[in-house]
């Protein structure tokens, strides 16, 4: 036999978690099938010799909905040994849908995943009505990774009850039914979950509530038991537990979720899991749950970051601490450079400086409430607010943040801010780490990551492209965690690997890949583990209409392998497409 490919010397971390070891990994016709010492010839051999060879990075919450039906390249997931995203994350997606929809499913997608709307719209196709035709949509498009769609509650409720679903009513009996046998359809077509979003922080582009926002118990727990008997597939939530209310409704809500949980046949179960400042304690009462749901028999995970979870401020983001103030609204539409040129001016500094924002949220803006809160309150947010730096640092001391440096240098909070903006000719980057910072270090992150139910996920690929860029997640967890701090967080490079493969495929059910294993998928990353770094975000124009994202580069990947072709080459994306639809249920 003649392989294909024949990958030597590498050190070779199997996804299961134990030591490394020295071996040869032999492909042939898009399978692994030897292992250890290779002999046999091949087409192609790569030299891996002082690299780890690792599995195909999975990722299971990612928002490519709409990317995927055009890019073919879908970064910046590869750029970071990502070979299989889900996709479908948060309740929101676009399928099904009907004509009449597309543009509220847009206006969706475009405030919940800060996506912009007008890349949405000319980059969508629509060449589908139904679930099962969406991914037949997908399937004609090749691509560098493989891909796998969960059906998405909020097109679902917007497919059925139609307007109704815009204005928080409940769901009849019929629409209940409705909406669990398009949802068995779309599961045996080939969906492999079910997600739905329960947040108040979610809204539309218009500034609307989304409309699974505030699904009932029954509306939830019927569209769970289509899951029955299936054997196969995953369900997923998101919820802040009403953190903008009054009162404590945590228990409340977990009921809701629990009970959505336990109606989806005995399948597995996931949740958001972070810290927030507004209620730091919440996630110990999600784990104490969670703890309580698995003793019972339900197989509940939190996905959990490695790090902060942070928005990216600047003048070249969606989001900056000036855009409500009436001078500067004056000039956000010129190009960045005339925009910092007249923000240089002393003119026009000390007329911006002496105004009052204007409103940035509410009706008719996608911008959460978070950004006026940011804004009234900066001598208090700048606190949290620092200058990201490249190489970033994401897990600076409180006296580096902006608020402090200006106390300390005896400087008014908005003149500090002022010149953090048009720092670097306005491309500077700000971050805010919203989530998992609260006592300025990691050591609850840590905690989260090392628990037994946890799962890595929240990397939001493809979505939030002018604000985050946590696609990066498993190059910061190789190389924060697992090399730099490896005695810290009793975690080591292949205990890493395993967090982000094995564990990953086991629980949402990929039984084809997620190890280096012979007759498995060659989803394979090689990777110089010493040299494994992150650049600074930077914002590029490569979406349809024109449209911006954020992207995030790495180093470290010599090479990635999708089904044995080469999809990447020392960052740089290559020409192969290899990357397919994974369908459960149908295939």
């Amino acid at each position: 036999m003649t392989l294909d490919l024949k990958i030597t010397g590498a050190m070779i971390a199997d996804g299961d978690g134990g030591a490394p070891w020295r071996g040869d990994i032999g492909v042939k016709d898009g399978r692994i099938v030897e292992l250890g010492e290779v002999s046999s010839a091949a087409a192609r051999t790569f030299d891996a010799e002082g690299a780890l060879a690792t599995p195909g990075f999975l990722d299971i919450h990612t928002h490519y909905d709409g990317q995927a039906s055009w890019d073919a390249e879908m970064r910046p997931s590869i750029d970071h040994g990502v070979t299989t995203a889900v996709m479908g994350s948060c309740g929101v997606g676009f399928a099904p849908a009907r004509p009449s929809d597309h543009d509220r499913l847009i206006r969706l997608m475009e405030g919940v995943e800060d996506i912009p709307g007008s890349a949405l719209a000319e980059g969508l196709t629509w060449e589908w009505e139904s679930f099962p035709q969406y991914l037949d949509a997908l399937e004609r498009q090749s691509r560098t990774i493989d891909i796998a769609a969960q059906m998405t509650h909020d097109p679902l409720r917007v497919f059925v009850m139609g307007e109704r679903a815009l204005f928080s009513e409940q769901a009849t009996e019929d629409d209940v039914a409705r909406m669990r046998d398009i949802v068995r359809e779309g599961m045996k077509a080939g969906a492999v979950g079910f997600s739905t979003g329960r947040t108040d922080i979610h809204k539309t582009a218009d500034g609307d509530w989304t409309p699974a926002s505030e699904a009932t118990t029954h509306e939830l727990t019927g569209i769970a038991s289509a899951f029955d008997g299936l054997g196969f597939g995953a369900v997923q939530a998101v919820s802040d537990f009403n953190l903008e209310r009054e009162g404590d409704a945590f228990d409340e809500e977990f009921d809701i979720i629990e009970a959505y949980a336990r109606a989806a046949g005995g399948r597995p179960f996931s949740m958001s899991l972070m810290q927030r400042d507004f209620a730091p304690d919440q996630w110990k009462r999600i784990l104490s749950r969670i703890e309580r749901l698995n003793a019972e028999g339900v197989d509940a995970r939190v996905q959990v970051a490695p790090r902060a979870i942070g928005v990216i401020l600047g003048l070249q983001c969606t989001f900056h601490p000036f855009m409500g103030y009436p001078s500067y609204k004056k000039i956000a539409d010129k190009p960045l450079k005339e925009r910092v040129a007249i923000m240089k001016t002393p003119e026009f500094r000390a007329q911006l400086l002496a105004e009052k924002s204007d409103k940035v949220s509410g009706e008719g803006s996608s911008a959460p409430p978070l950004a006026d809160m940011l804004i009234e309150h900066m001598d208090f947010a700048a606190k949290k607010l620092f200058a990201l730096g490249d190489p970033p640092d994401y897990a600076q001391p409180a006296e580096n943040a902006i608020g402090a440096r200006a106390e300390r240098d005896g400087v008014n909070v908005w003149e500090a801010l002022y010149d953090a903006v048009i720092a670097q000719d306005g491309e500077a980057l700000i971050y805010l780490p919203i989530y998992n910072y609260t006592e300025f270090n990691y050591d609850n992150v840590l905690t989260m990551l090392n628990h037994p139910k946890a799962i890595m996920g929240l990397g939001d690929g493809g979505a939030h492209v002018g604000t985050i860029c946590d696609a990066s997640f498993p190059t910061f967890l190789l190389s924060y965690w697992a090399r730099d701090r490896a005695a810290q967080a009793g975690l080591d490079v292949a205990g890493a690997v395993k967090k982000l493969t094995s564990d990953l495929a086991d629980f949402a059910g990929f039984s084809d890949r997620g190890r280096l294993r012979t007759g498995l998928k060659a989803d394979i990353n090689i990777i110089d583990v010493d040299e494994l770094s992150l650049a600074a975000p930077r914002m590029i124009h490569d979406l349809p209409a024109g449209g911006q994202r954020l992207l995030q580069d790495a180093r470290g990947y010599r090479a990635t392998f999708v089904s044995g072709r080469q999809v990447a080459d020392r960052g740089k994306v290559t020409d192969e497409r290899p990357g397919r639809l994974v369908r459960f249920g149908a295939h």
